[in-house]
């Protein structure tokens, strides 16, 4: 139970967590742990934003059930990077309500971006804000400067020299800010949302030398001062604030104390100065204790796969501390929040000094609005996440809540009250996070309305053939955009860009995206009208020759990012932008995918209307001109899908060179279980046209896949092995001069593999010659840990294997992870009939535990879902990749009485999506099946 302090505020409601109508970050069902029966006593938590709450927990509990209440009541999925500490540093005083306990960040990750959501984020920058305020995050005055600046841009927003002024006049972020408020200001730059300016102010941070930096106080044994530290490199010595050793986890063999001093032993180095023990003196045995405990509690959550066994409990005596790490890991957290369905919802940060001065102009001017309602009646009011103007609120164009009475057009509305979900008149209206998969008008959505309002549609099948054609135009013109806009806005106008690359840029791109805007208003109108819209393919035979030059633009952005580092990591920067969701190669080719949708759309059109049709044949003349435009470009298609493909698994793969060769054709990648001395093991494979490569995935910062072996597929012969080896679904790859058994994961996906290897090998042997097969010596294969776990290098080892093209960031959701993850392959086959079925529109999603439908904007491509509040907004808010997923149709014991309702489930994660006829319906459930899911053994499952 949590009791507020000061004020009154709904459980995490601060931080814009809902109660229980609002999107949860928590897994379904998840309530506070369960406590022993006693006499309840009362702790006060201290959060990051300096309040405080109050919570109601049995005198017998643990203390890790106080720290999952406190998680509980911040809605927070990501509690692993967090701990609580006493404030005042000393043990717990007899009478727990005389002590206050911190929420503090516990481990600090090298990469802000290894945070998946962004309520953990902002938790982090309030970590940071309050290590720069107390002194403990030391840095120059132009880093300090640069994060306040950060700082402000989230409370107030955009820069007003007297606003930020008298900001800095009553709000302390640095000891000594008075002497650089002037380079406070100056570094203050406008245009950034409050989460932008998070995720910049985490991004100075982690350059300093003391990010996340706790110093204990030591002394070596000449007596000099001393401190310890420890980061998730291993552990560091500091000298007053400046680093003057770090030894790496790698070179630490052993950590241990007796009484006082703390010992660490070294591997043996012939090449290291240091002795192979180092002792440091510390103030008391448990000043030493601790830093031991901290040391083995980071090693561990940093460098293990999964969580350490506890250590058993001896018979007759104990010898040392039985002291391990319990929690999960890093790799565990993130793998966790990769593939709940709840987890990669984000909160959507707000400028709260703004929205409270708005709130108190409403409050000032309230009966100017709705002069029908006294000043006592007012309670509480609600503004939806966008925010709007207060034009917009006396005009009626949002809600606005008095006493839980919906006031539309300065009127009292009817039908009951409308109430934002998890708030109640006595609670705050506002937070710094909202969660944005919120109806649009912030109420619970009226079905009866919602019926009404399809039963306006049009019955003709043509008329949503031809909404799809106005809904994936929309998405194509967002898609071109990101080149248009975005991309030339941060990447083509910098220095670095080549002139020549910038003028074949835009002169390509800007006129094909001139002419969908025309394209799409008109087909906007007509529609309206319920008009049909063809095609202008006459206009689009003028664009042929920009169409034939976005392969050029591909290959020679290729040619300068391998020229030029610094444009390399411009590019590759722009891609972890939020508008960027789909790797920047495949926008490029956008206008020629979007040739082949045109033509699928037109061939159903043409289908649909009999001969004798009015619009036959204006609808057969289009289907002819757009088809011979798809003739000219298909072969440039499909080489152009085909390097794209191999230069986005450059990026995937580290210790692989050239991968990107003259007449080289990628075939298929998926997971396989190769067999070796220590049983099977979980492997990645990538096939191509001459060779096979198999790699594992590396706990690196950029994800990337460690390539262990390649095997050429000259010469090589292949044979079914299940008999042989007594391992389900395995086959044996005999190649000149290895053999490699190998197992999928069920006898579908052997025969795919099977089936790909012969034709690959066919195809090698016909055009090339014989290559010597190289297998790597890495440790992956051979050396395993104590509990059974891989071992892997440390990130040095690694980094000097990759070259520089390879340093990619945070790469956790690309096909090639999610093949991992959900044990499964993908061919080249697969990739075209991707491209060919996409789609867009408005679907109204429910999950599995919930009881209302959420109405969202949803993009289809990549094998992925991806949801928007509408299709206005530049980027989604989440994304759901299918691959593995199931579709069916709810069964009469799921109580989903409705119409045109489709299901995607796989294990345990279950959605429900409701499509607005019957014709929407069959197309999601058509291209979803034909592209990523497993299909239902017969029609009559699916109807």
């Amino acid at each position: 139970m949590v009791e507020p302090v000061d004020r009154p505020s709904a459980a995490g409601q601060r931080l814009g967590a809902p109660d229980s109508y609002g999107v949860s970050t928590l897994e379904p069902g998840l309530r506070p742990p369960t406590q022993p029966p006693g006499r309840q006593v009362s702790i006060r938590v201290q959060m990051l934003d300096d309040t405080q709450e109050v919570f109601q927990i049995s005198q017998r509990s643990a203390g890790k059930v106080l720290f999952d209440l406190v998680c509980v009541h911040l809605n927070l999925t990501e509690g692993d990077y967090f701990g609580l500490e006493y404030q005042d540093h000393r043990k717990m005083t007899v009478r727990p309500r005389n002590t206050i306990l911190r929420f503090v960040v516990k481990f600090f990750p090298p990469d802000h971006t290894q945070l998946m959501e962004e309520l953990t984020r902002y938790l982090f920058a309030l970590q940071v804000k309050h290590d720069l305020a107390c002194g403990r995050l030391i840095c120059n005055d132009t880093s300090a400067a640069l994060m306040v600046s950060h700082i402000i841009q989230s409370e107030i927003g955009d820069f007003d020299e007297t606003q930020s002024w008298q900001h800095l006049l009553h709000n302390k972020y640095l000891p000594d800010q008075d002497a650089i408020r002037d380079k406070i200001t100056d570094c203050h730059r406008n245009g950034q949302t409050p989460a932008e300016s998070d995720y910049q102010l985490l991004e100075i941070a982690r350059r300093l030398e003391m990010y996340g930096v706790r110093l204990h106080p030591a002394k070596d044994r000449e007596g000099t001062k001393l401190s310890l530290a420890v980061a998730h490199t291993g552990v560091l010595v500091f000298q007053g604030y400046t680093k003057i050793n770090a030894f790496n986890w790698s070179k630490i063999r052993k950590l241990s104390f007796k009484r006082k001093r703390f010992l660490i032993k070294l591997r043996t180095d012939p090449t290291n100065a240091h002795h192979d023990t180092l002792e440091f003196a510390m103030a008391s045995r448990d000043c030493c204790k601790i830093f031991w405990k901290i040391c083995v509690e980071y090693h561990a959550f940093f460098r293990l796969f999964e969580e350490p066994k506890p250590k058993p409990k001896p018979i007759l005596f104990t010898r040392g501390s039985s002291f391990r790490f319990s929690g999960r890991t890093q790799k565990q957290v993130i793998d966790y929040v990769k593939d709940s369905e709840y987890k990669k919802i984000p909160f959507e940060r707000k400028h709260s000094k703004v929205l409270s001065n708005s709130i108190q102009f409403f409050k000032n001017n309230f009966n100017a609005f709705f002069p029908f309602v006294s000043s006592s009646e007012f309670s509480v009011f609600y503004l939806p996440p966008e925010s709007p103007d207060l034009e917009d609120i006396a005009l009626g164009r949002t809600h606005v809540i008095v006493n839980g009475n919906s006031l539309v057009n300065g009127q009292k509305a009817g039908g009951g009250a409308v109430l934002f979900p998890g708030h109640s008149p006595d609670r705050q209206p506002l937070s710094p996070l909202t969660s944005p998969l919120l109806t649009e008008a912030g109420y619970v959505r009226n079905e009866d309305e919602e019926e009404a309002r399809r039963k306006k549609f049009p019955t003709d099948k043509a008329y949503f053939i031809a909404k799809e054609l106005l809904t994936t135009e929309r998405t194509y013109l967002n898609d071109l955009q990101v080149i248009t806009e975005a991309f030339q806005t941060t990447v083509v106008n910098d220095e670095a860009f080549p002139d020549p690359l910038k003028k074949l840029i835009s002169s390509n791109y800007d006129p094909v995206y001139k002419f969908h805007q025309e394209f799409l208003k008109e087909t906007e109108q007509r529609l309206a009208q319920w008009v049909i819209c063809y095609y202008s393919t006459k206009k689009h035979f003028q664009l042929t020759v920009h169409l034939q030059k976005h392969s050029e633009c591909l290959v020679e952005l290729e040619r300068a990012c391998r020229s030029s580092r610094r444009l390399e990591c411009l590019c590759r920067d722009f891609e972890l932008q939020r508008v960027c969701y789909l790797p920047l190669n495949i926008f490029l080719l956008r206008p020629l995918h979007r040739l082949l949708h045109y033509k699928l759309i037109l061939e159903r059109l043409c289908k649909h209307y009999p001969p004798t049709h009015d619009d036959f044949r204006d609808c057969r003349a289009a289907l002819a001109d757009i088809s011979e435009i798809v003739l000219q470009l298909q072969g440039a298609m499909m080489k152009m899908d085909n390097f794209q493909k191999l230069l986005e698994l450059r990026k995937d793969l580290s210790g692989i060179e050239n991968l990107v060769s003259p007449g080289r054709e990628f075939i298929r990648l998926g997971c396989l279980s190769k067999l070796s001395g220590k049983g099977l093991q979980q492997r990645m494979f990538f096939l191509f046209s001459d060779i096979l490569v198999y790699t594992s995935r590396g706990m690196t910062p950029s994800n990337q896949f460690k390539v262990h072996g390649q095997l050429p597929l000259y010469g090589m012969t292949i044979r079914e092995s299940e008999e042989e080896w007594g391992v389900p679904h395995s086959f044996t790859l005999f190649g000149q001069r290895h053999s490699v058994v190998v197992a999928a994961s069920c006898a579908a996906e052997m025969e795919r593999w099977v089936e790909d290897i012969r034709m690959a090998i066919d195809l090698a042997e016909q055009s090339s010659c014989p290559i010597t097969d190289t297998l790597s010596s890495s440790p992956l294969d051979n050396k395993l840990t104590e509990d059974g776990g891989v071992e892997h290098e440390s990130e040095e080892e690694l980094a000097g294997s990759r070259s520089s093209l390879e340093r990619q960031g945070h790469r956790g959701n690309t096909t090639v992870h999610v093949c991992w993850h959900r044990n499964t392959s993908v061919s080249m086959v697969d990739f075209s009939v991707a491209v060919e079925n996409q789609l867009s529109g408005n679907l109204l999603r429910k999950f599995k535990n919930s009881n209302g439908w959420q109405k969202l904007w949803v993009v289809f491509t990549n094998f992925s879902l991806f949801f928007y509040k509408s299709h206005q907004d530049d980027y989604p808010l989440a994304s759901l990749p299918l691959l593995g997923y199931s579709v069916t149709v709810p069964s009469e014991s799921e109580n989903i009485h409705k119409d045109y309702v489709f299901k995607l489930h796989f294990k345990s994660h279950c959605y429900y999506f409701r499509s607005e006829s019957e014709y929407t319906f069959e197309r999601w459930m058509e291209v979803i099946r034909s592209t990523t899911c497993s299909l239902p053994s017969s029609k009559k499952d699916l109807y």
